[in-house]
């Protein structure tokens, strides 16, 4: 049996082999099943995770042993990367030109950082509540800017998902995620939002658009949404961005680059849990320590007390009783308990 840390109870992630031969082939997707990002300085993105194999297919057993995997790969240098990310394409032209125009594709990236995103601490294990901020960049250059769309978030496990930017660029609800903020040279986009997470898993997936446009004569001054405002507005300001949107030349439609990022959010009263890369499976276990969960400890304490108060009131009723039948029990008499006369009598006819 074999399976993501904390993901033992799902059927997707999980892996059972009867009587099977070595090698064993197991397989992860890189945006589910607790499967996390980072990226490096060099460019690169290293996905992680921590395996857990148990020899036995129904009992969780001190003999489980748990992996830690790291993969690292190359984004910026691999032609393959452009296809995994959904970067497909190869040249990008402005409508207003009459020859096309060959540039680089920029490099973008999507980060989540804990607090202030000027302290540059990525968010990585954090609990419900948490300021986050989430920033969307590409490359500072002078031809392209960006405009977030269709950010939504997942439970990575295929089981639900939920909408937090439409394709306008405007929040669902507000109340989970704001509006984008955008840098003056329309390079970089954060929002402010609080940490949250679906019920039944710590692991949250979030994945957003990012269209590019052209910077030349203004073409991105606008790519700002105008949202719960007036429609005929937004209307006229696509119809005005039309013309300086990056398109792909061989659909013609616009240039996308596909983002996302993810992170462990823990509940707000689990402190003192265990980090994500930790698990049972790695403690060592003494020979005279006895394991037990909270659950059950608290189970055992309930009916310890129980028995305790039954015993208590038990013994008081006995007690009681016995003073009771002491009260009411009378004194059986004797002849001889009264006073003790020697006197005769006699008789005469």
């Amino acid at each position: 049996m074999i399976y993501p840390r904390g993901l033992s109870k799902n059927s997707s992630c999980l892996g059972e082999w009867v009587q099977r031969k070595s090698p064993i082939q197991y397989t992860l997707p890189l945006r589910g099943c607790n499967t996390m990002s980072t990226e490096l300085d060099d460019g690169g993105v290293e996905y992680f995770n921590t395996i857990v194999v148990q020899p036995h297919l129904k009992l969780v057993t001190n003999q489980g042993r748990g992996f830690h995997i790291r993969c690292r790969y190359n984004t910026r240098n691999d032609s393959g990367a452009n296809d995994t990310l959904n970067m497909d394409v190869q040249s990008i032209y402005s409508e207003g030109d009459s020859d096309t125009t060959l540039a680089p594709m920029p490099g973008c990236s999507m980060k989540i950082f804990s607090g202030d995103p000027l302290q540059k601490e990525v968010a990585e294990n954090v609990k419900i509540g948490d300021p986050l901020t989430l920033v969307v960049s590409i490359d500072h250059q002078p031809t392209y800017g960006i405009q977030v769309t269709d950010c939504l978030v997942r439970d990575g496990l295929g089981w639900g998902e939920q909408k937090l930017i439409n394709r306008e660029g405007c929040p669902t609800d507000a109340e989970i995620m704001g509006r984008f903020e955008y840098s003056e040279d329309k390079t970089r986009a954060s929002v402010h939002f609080q940490a949250h997470k679906f019920p039944y898993t710590a692991s949250v997936y979030y994945q957003c658009n990012v269209k590019l446009c052209l910077k030349d004569d203004g073409g991105c001054d606008s790519q700002e949404p105008v949202c719960g405002g007036n429609r005929v507005r937004r209307q006229a300001d696509d119809h005005q961005l039309s013309s300086a949107t990056v398109t792909n030349p061989i659909e013609g439609t616009p240039a996308t680059i596909e983002v996302y990022s993810g992170l462990y959010v823990n509940e707000a009263n689990d402190l003192n849990k265990v980090g994500p890369e930790d698990d049972f499976v790695f403690s060592e276990k003494a020979s005279d320590s006895i394991c037990i969960s909270q659950r059950s400890f608290a189970i055992g304490i309930c009916i310890a007390g129980l028995i305790l108060m039954l015993f208590v009131v038990t013994a008081i009723l006995c007690l009681f009783a016995r003073r009771r039948k002491k009260a009411v029990s009378i004194p059986s008499s004797s002849i001889y308990s009264g006073p003790y006369t020697n006197t005769a009598y006699s008789h005469t006819s």
